[in-house]
């Protein structure tokens, strides 16, 4: 730590009040200087499992055979490109790759730009879309939050549609938060886009009220505007039931993008979309990205989708996903702490309030539980405008058992309370 403070900015963060020195990680779980071993119930980076063997070799031949650009041929671009937009609804499928979700959400506001000829952007109350300074312009959960200066002109933000603690709760409510987004984009001369993460993860882990993006996206298209569903952090068959989260609302977005899992630790991102709005940004520019599309990179994405498919992690996010949200619904009930469970498939959330009829956030209990999961061997983290949201967004190959594991050191710190 006395290094790190020496060598490296200090606007970098370490996870605990007890920061740990990780030395190895091997599927799920990673592994301390010290020698003790912690279930991850938190990376969604990781997302066949840490060090995944498989896609470790796949990376590796590759790099030993050939690291090159986009500018030459090579077989793998295209296998890559075909493989995920075979996984997506029509009409997406135009591929360009990336390095980074940011990348990708940058990139995916300049299609939108050129692609209507238009500025202003739409975006959820607390949404993050990435590090870069405009996509920090274009994130309430940082221009709003400390350092932030606050949200730009070209930025309007819309209601965090949350049934939990929002306005609106009803079985209408998915409407209702849409009618915001319409009001936005019929208050000036017509957004460029709507950005939306298909679940909202630094909002607090919410999932959409039905209707919602149906109906905000019919609204923005209206407009003219196109509809771009951020998957960096739902994607690649987290939710479960679904491959991409935006299914769940049964919505077909103009643009997505990609990051997080789909390298499984390796830098990549995507974006996909039309041929029409790939054909708009195509006005005599090129695009060019020095690694984005490398050879490396795609037979490290081809790998991860392999393992997807041949360990059936989808489907084991939705039954043990299930099983999880189960289990700590039962611990609801019997803990008033715990506000409220919610979630689809591995991405979960449980907020924590000291009142359940005002609600009052309860973001110390909140990271005092975070620090004593720690010390028994799980790592877990806070999110949401308040921080009193634990986070669940393990690893695909999470279990049952640790399922189980997790919700009997809950329970028992739970009770301390």
């Amino acid at each position: 730590m006395q290094a790190r403070r020496q060598r490296l900015g200090p606007s970098l963060s370490v996870s605990y009040e007890t920061p740990l020195h990780i030395v190895a990680g091997s599927r799920q779980y990673l592994y301390a200087a010290d020698g003790r071993r912690y279930l991850d119930c938190v990376n969604n980076v990781a997302h066949v499992g840490h060090s995944n063997p498989y896609v470790v070799r796949a990376g590796a031949e590759q790099m030993a055979l050939l690291n090159t650009n986009t500018r030459y041929l090579h077989d793998k671009l295209i296998h890559y490109a075909d493989r995920l937009t075979a996984l997506l609804p029509d009409p997406l499928n135009v591929v360009f790759l990336v390095n980074s979700g940011s990348e990708a959400n940058e990139l995916a506001l300049r299609l939108a730009r050129a692609h209507t000829g238009r500025k202003d952007v739409i975006v959820v109350d607390s949404a993050y879309h990435g590090n870069t300074s405009t996509m920090v312009d274009l994130s309430p959960y940082k221009f709003d939050g400390p350092g932030g200066r606050g949200c730009p002109d070209w930025v309007h933000k819309v209601l965090m549609p949350d049934v939990f603690r929002g306005p609106h709760r009803a079985v209408d409510a998915g409407e209702k938060y849409a009618q915001s987004v319409a009001d936005a984009a019929r208050k000036h001369d017509g957004p460029a886009a709507f950005f939306c993460e298909s679940a909202l993860s630094c909002g607090g882990q919410i999932i959409m009220p039905a209707g919602y993006l149906p109906a905000a996206f019919a609204a923005v298209r209206a407009a003219g505007g196109v509809c771009v569903a951020d998957e960096v952090q739902t994607g690649f068959g987290r939710a479960g039931e679904h491959f991409w989260m935006f299914e769940s609302q049964n919505v077909v977005p103009d643009i997505v993008t990609l990051g997080k899992p789909i390298g499984n630790g390796h830098p990549l991102g995507a974006v996909i979309t039309t041929r029409e709005i790939a054909d708009s940004f195509a006005n005599g520019m090129e695009y060019f990205n020095t690694f984005g599309g490398n050879p490396v990179s795609c037979a490290v994405g081809l790998a991860v989708l392999d393992v997807i498919r041949d360990e059936e992690l989808q489907q084991n996010a939705a039954e043990t996903g299930e099983y999880l949200k189960n289990e700590l619904t039962q611990l609801q009930a019997e803990y008033r702490l715990i506000g409220d469970v919610r979630g689809l498939g591995l991405f979960l959330g449980i907020e924590f309030v000291r009142q359940r009829d005002s609600l009052e956030p309860a973001a110390i209990e909140a990271s005092q539980i975070v620090e004593l999961m720690k010390e028994r061997g799980v790592l877990l983290s806070t999110d949401g405008p308040f921080h009193n949201v634990i986070k669940i967004k393990p690893p695909m190959v999470f279990s049952r058992s640790d399922a189980n594991f997790l919700i009997s050191n809950l329970n028992d710190v739970l009770e301390n309370f």
